[in-house]
């Protein structure tokens, strides 16, 4: 009898001291919940820097493109006129460029080319967002409030 009672307690001492296969799988569940509230939170945090960054550089161009229209007289064609002089002389010489510190107009932090139209005096510049298609409400424009 004295020997049954001393396994009986070896027994109730080991399954106190280990982990039931539900309390390790419960830990593991809580773990992958916590890594994937994480990784949303960071790639929140970068879609919001990336839009940040498409949105600095609308305005950039826009600045610039006021620029050119006061010395050229004139709306660029194209956002390549920011950085390539005229080829017509009497336009070259009214020409103050380049107007970016940049040899070539940039890419949108998407890898996307930066879209620019103009009619009369009025123009628009945008970015077509993370999605890559124009239209949509990923875009980032000149047009959006506080651009």
């Amino acid at each position: 009898m004295d020997r049954r009672k001393r396994s009986n307690l070896r027994s109730k001492r080991r399954a106190v001291a280990a982990f039931t296969l539900l309390e390790v799988l419960l830990v593991l569940v809580i773990l992958v919940v916590l890594g994937s509230m994480a990784t949303l939170a960071v790639t929140g945090q970068q879609d919001k820097a990336l839009r940040n960054s498409a949105r600095a550089q609308v305005q950039l161009f826009s600045r610039t493109i006021e620029q050119y229209r006061f010395d050229m007289k004139k709306m660029p064609e194209s956002l390549d006129e920011l950085v390539e002089k005229p080829s017509d002389s009497k336009l070259a010489d009214r020409w103050a460029g380049p107007y970016l510190n940049k040899k070539t107009i940039p890419l949108d932090p998407w890898d996307n080319d930066y879209r620019y139209e103009s009619k009369d005096n009025d123009f628009k510049v945008w970015s077509v967002g993370p999605d890559g298609s124009d239209g949509t409400d990923d875009d980032v424009s000149s047009d959006d409030e506080g651009t």
